[in-house]
């Protein structure tokens, strides 16, 4: 068991990091203040590689491993966490289910420009109706010669006000309730209407958006795998977007856990440092301590997705315990800050406000419990003696 990274994922964190450092920090509280999206930034990170970090090179990525993205995500999402949504959905929720379920000539045409940051992919399944239970989304894909004409609308879109590209799931079986009338698309820009950009709690300076679609027409190629298997798309997919959002809990923790440090050090009262008392101590302890759980269950899930591996499990592990830990180490560091922690004038407030959406996008934690109850039960089953074999 080797938890050492190798040379070439210490090289993309290290670039992620100094990129992140000097280029999204000094701005970051700027954009959050403005609820403003960098555009710029993300033709900036495709020329460094950093839009398709796992994506194959022969599809215009860097061809690294999943590990090496989730260090990407917790470099930018330290930075700003709102960058980091926007380049986890690109990436995990709208690029690689190309890669994994796309035709030939759907990776060639598309997944490049994704990977070089050119054009930016969003997400599109939730529905102001279905949430959680997304199986009973509403949005209608009816046939239409060699087509379909999509009618719908979606909610809380990631990305939506920017994209070029929306993954987006429709019911193409009327006849059927649930997931299994569910097919996936590949929309453009031009097919669909942005109604509303979403105020938001955090992340100001990532974009969330109502979209809608009113019977626009695309080509039968736009749908992404077979008829009424969009469902195992979506599903797959945020199996892996899963772990991105625990990469992304786990950068916000630990940007708020080093503000608190550093002002422990610094910060005096009764004479020393509040670093020199006990229950500073013990709170920055505890805060470190569940960082590293966190960071570890994140990377095991990374690591097995890579290596092909089952990995549901796993990846609602990460994201149910690292987005816990977030909101509970910004909300600690904010206490070790004391008034200071209450205002703008340090960045631990909008880290708060930013962790706490990472225990609802992605599956709410009520839903990861779901998922690892089912998964552990189902092993349980399968390892328990039969009864009166012999």
């Amino acid at each position: 068991m080797d938890f050492a990274l190798n040379d070439e994922q210490r090289g993309i964190q290290e670039l992620a990091r100094e990129v992140a450092e000097a280029e999204i920090v000094p701005h970051a509280a700027a954009w959050d203040r403005e609820h403003r999206f960098p555009v710029e930034l993300y033709a900036r990170l495709g020329e460094l590689g950093l839009m398709g970090v796992c994506v194959p090179e022969e599809l215009g990525g860097a061809g690294a491993d999943f590990l090496s993205y989730v260090l990407v995500l917790e470099e930018l999402s330290r930075a700003d966490a709102g960058v980091g949504v926007t380049v986890a959905v690109h990436t995990s929720a709208a690029t690689l289910p190309i890669v994994a379920f796309g035709s030939g000539e759907q990776r060639g045409r598309l997944v490049p420009p994704l990977a070089r940051g050119e054009l930016l992919g969003a997400f599109a399944l939730t529905e102001p109706e279905s949430g959680s239970d997304a199986g009973s989304l509403r949005t209608t894909a009816t046939r239409d010669g060699d087509g379909w004409v999509i009618d719908g609308t979606k909610q809380w879109i990631t990305n939506a006000s920017h994209a070029g590209l929306f993954v987006l799931f429709a019911r193409t079986d009327p006849t059927t309730t649930g997931a299994r009338g569910v097919s996936a698309f590949l929309l453009d820009r031009e097919h669909v209407e942005v109604v509303r950009e979403e105020e938001k709690l955090g992340l100001n300076s990532s974009s969330t958006a109502d979209i809608r679609l009113g019977g626009v027409y695309v080509p039968a190629d736009r749908m992404l795998h077979a008829e009424r298997k969009g469902f195992t798309v979506a599903m797959a997919t945020l199996d892996g977007g899963r772990i991105g959002i625990a990469a992304q809990a786990v950068g916000i923790a630990q940007a708020a856990y080093d503000t608190a440090r550093a002002y422990a050090l610094e910060r005096r009262q009764f004479g020393s440092r509040i670093a020199d008392f006990q229950a500073i101590q013990f709170t920055l302890a505890e805060m470190s301590t569940s960082i590293d759980a966190a960071r570890l269950l994140t990377y095991r899930a990374a690591w097995r997705k890579q290596a092909g591996l089952p990995h549901t499990t796993e990846g609602a592990k990460a994201k149910l315990f690292a987005s816990r830990v977030a909101v509970d180490v910004a909300r600690d560091a904010i206490q070790v800050l004391g008034g200071y922690g209450y205002t703008k004038e340090f960045p631990v407030e909008r880290y708060y406000r930013d962790a706490k959406v990472t225990e609802i996008y992605e599956g709410t934690s009520e839903i990861q419990r779901i998922v690892i109850a089912r998964g552990i039960l189902q092993q349980h089953e399968r390892t328990l003696p039969v009864v009166g074999a012999v």
